[in-house]
């Protein structure tokens, strides 16, 4: 528990004299009596590494006796025979390395008192109304008791303005458990390109990737993107169900999430194994971008001069093949290149895949890169088929992306193993093809 100690720790120190609210993630209803797979929600997790729903962390630096507490569910042996194991109450401030910890029945009682005497309270209001409304009658009943003696929060804000500059510099446990799931994506996606046959569906080469995703313990970070033909150049199609033609290129848009920590990678390969020659100019377009982009995520560099670098190269490119006229400044200047590069280049990743954190300062200028933080790199071109442009090209969808963790001397590419470039890309797809 040290690692998650040490982050309420900082937290406290943050609020000073304020008292932060932080609820697990609940259990959402898919259908009947049947529940969507839980997953605990980020902010709770990293400053507890406690995965069961219905529960709540309370910093409170304030109150000398109880300055960390936790409601949990209690232990229940009828429901656990159901549903599975639960902590209880009993065992929380040990295990979870708290002050105290209370039942999750308790909290609308126990909340005002550690509510009280604070100056601030640091909870993110409008993502469940239900819980919402127990928090303004928590204040409600702390600012009664104020009136007779002593304070109450006289003001609100988010924790995230705290917790999510604490996320975006992750600590070496971070890093290992990304390094992990990078491991895992990586032998998905290889499981997707030996796997993939003129003729297949999309979905299974979804269910070839997810299965080595699940055998080695993790899941997936989010619904995987599976595009053959056309479908590549729709940035988040997810539904998986069309026919993998020969002739055409398969975008993939899959990683695993393990311990809760995310991977993010995109390769794109030809569903016969081998590149068109207008597949290949497009491909190398998007590759050279993306190999530029990498180069400049350095510590100290803002975090949009990798987008600006891939743009460039990506405008030169579209230029150099025809499928926009005039000069490289011109395009760039007039933006003429999002007709078929219309996304950033990258987001900050860790236990979410689109992670949190700022990437402006308070003078709204792009903040610069320091080590810890892991972003990805991942240009693109599509060329959708209602552009007026060479038919040639016309359905072909190239996408690249890897996840890169900024270092003290520069980057390590966590996904740099899995293979994208023409060559190797061509001999195991080829192979599969033959096979």
């Amino acid at each position: 528990m040290d690692a998650y100690h040490g982050r309420r720790t900082r937290v406290a120190a943050a609020i000073g004299d304020g008292v932060a609210v932080i609820p697990a993630a609940r259990e959402r209803l898919r259908s009947n009596d049947t529940d969507y797979e839980f997953r605990q929600h980020s902010d709770f997790y990293y400053l507890t590494g406690f995965e069961e729903p219905d529960a709540v962390l309370v910093i409170a630096p304030h109150n000398e006796r109880e300055r960390m507490v936790a409601f949990v569910r209690p232990r229940d042996r009828s429901k656990e025979i159901w549903t599975g194991r639960r902590m209880g109450v009993q065992a929380a401030p040990e295990r979870l390395g708290v002050d105290a910890a209370y039942a999750i029945d308790e909290l609308d009682t126990k909340l005002p008192e550690l509510l009280y005497g604070a100056r601030k309270l640091y909870y993110a209001f409008g993502h469940d109304e239900a819980f919402d409304r127990r928090m303004r009658d928590a204040l409600a009943a702390a600012h009664a008791k104020a009136r007779r003696a002593g304070r109450a929060p006289d003001e609100t804000a988010d924790p995230g303005a705290v917790l999510h500059e604490m996320r975006l510099l992750k600590d070496p446990d971070e890093i290992a458990k990304m390094r992990r799931a990078a491991q895992i994506t990586q032998a998905g996606h290889l499981a997707g390109m030996r796997g993939t046959r003129p003729g297949m569906r999309e979905f299974e080469i979804e269910a070839l990737i997810e299965y080595e995703y699940l055998r080695a313990g993790a899941t997936y970070a989010y619904p995987s993107i599976v595009a053959a033909g056309e479908n590549a150049t729709i940035l988040h199609y997810t539904s998986n169900r069309d026919e993998l033609r020969d002739g055409d290129l398969l975008l993939v848009d899959s990683g695993a999430e393990f311990e809760l920590y995310t991977c993010d990678v995109t390769r794109t390969w030809p569903v016969n194994g081998r590149f068109t020659p207008e597949q290949r100019a497009i491909y190398e377009i998007v590759l050279a971008a993306q190999e530029a982009g990498i180069e400049q995520v350095q510590p100290g560099n803002s975090c949009r001069a990798f987008h600006n670098a891939c743009t460039r190269v990506i405008t030169e490119g579209l230029v150099d093949i025809g499928l926009l006229k005039g000069s490289v400044e011109e395009n760039l200047e007039k933006e003429r290149y999002r007709d078929y590069y219309m996304h950033g280049a990258g987001h900050w990743l860790g236990l979410d895949v689109h992670d949190l954190g700022r990437y402006r300062n308070d003078d709204d200028a792009y903040r610069a890169l320091e080590p810890g933080m892991v972003t990805t790199v991942e240009p693109g071109i599509y060329v959708h088929r209602d552009l007026d442009c060479d038919e040639r090209f016309k359905g072909i969808g190239v996408r690249i992306e890897d996840d890169i963790f900024v270092t003290a001397s520069g980057n390590e590419n966590l996904t740099g193993s899995i293979p994208k470039r023409i060559d190797e890309v061509e001999a195991i797809t080829g192979a599969a093809a033959l096979a």
